[in-house]
C-alpha cells in the first residue's frame, strides 16, 4: 500500500475525528457554572418568586418592567419593591427582617441591591427580550416555572439547540391564534 493511501484512508480521518472530539470535550468541560442547570447564586436578600409570582400572582412584567421594550428584562429598582413593602409587615419575623433590610437600603442610601444574575448568555449571543415578550411568549417557556421557586435557579437549558427548536416550531410556546409561525434561524439573528 502506498504511504499516501494509508494517510488519506486511515491517518487523516482519525486525526480529524480526534480534533473534533477534543474540541467537543474541552468545550463542554470548561463551561462555566453560570451556564449550567441548577445554577443558583446566593442573593444578598432572600427573594421568593413562589411568594411573589405564585402565591400573590404578581406578573413577571410588574417587576421586570423593561422586558417588553429592551433587550434585557432587567432587575427591578428598589422602588418597585417599595411600592408594596413600604406598607406591609409580615407575621413571619425572619422574612420581616429581610424586608427591613430592603427598607433600610432604600431609606439610607438609595443604593441598588446587588442581585446576582441567574441566567447568562455567552458574549457571542444576541438575545432580545422585546421580540419574545411582544410575541406573547410566556416567560416560563425559557425560564421555567419560577413561580414555584423559593430560591431562583436556572431551570432551563439555554443552549443553541433549545432556541432553534422553538424558532422552528414556536406553536407550543405561543397563545392560540398567534400570527407568529416561525422565528429566524439564520446565524445572524442570534450571533452578531
Amino acid at each position: 500500500m502506498d504511504p499516501r493511501d494509508r494517510f488519506w484512508r486511515v491517518t487523516a480521518p482519525l486525526g480529524a475525528l480526534c480534533v473534533v472530539l477534543t474540541i467537543l470535550v474541552v468545550g463542554w468541560s470548561v463551561e462555566p457554572a453560570r451556564y449550567q442547570l441548577g445554577y443558583a447564586p446566593e442573593q444578598p436578600i432572600p427573594f421568593s418568586h413562589r411568594i411573589h409570582a405564585g402565591v400573590n400572582g404578581i406578573a413577571c412584567e410588574y417587576c421586570h418592567t423593561n422586558a417588553d421594550r429592551s433587550r434585557s428584562a432587567t432587575v427591578p429598582p428598589l422602588q418597585t419593591c417599595m411600592n408594596c413593602h413600604q406598607f406591609m409587615t409580615l407575621p413571619d419575623k425572619t422574612l420581616q427582617g429581610d424586608i427591613d433590610k430592603v427598607v433600610a437600603a432604600r431609606v439610607k442610601s438609595d443604593a441598588p441591591i446587588a442581585w446576582k444574575r441567574v441566567y447568562h448568555m455567552p458574549s457571542y449571543v444576541f438575545f432580545d427580550h422585546r421580540a419574545h415578550v411582544n410575541a406573547k411568549i410566556q416567560c416560563q417557556s425559557c425560564h421555567g416555572r419560577v413561580e414555584t421557586l423559593d430560591v431562583q435557579q436556572r431551570l432551563m437549558n439555554m443552549r443553541m439547540g433549545r432556541c432553534l427548536s422553538c424558532h422552528r416550531d414556536p406553536a407550543p410556546y405561543l397563545p392560540p391564534g398567534s400570527p407568529v409561525k416561525k422565528g429566524p434561524t439564520d446565524c445572524y439573528a442570534c450571533h452578531r
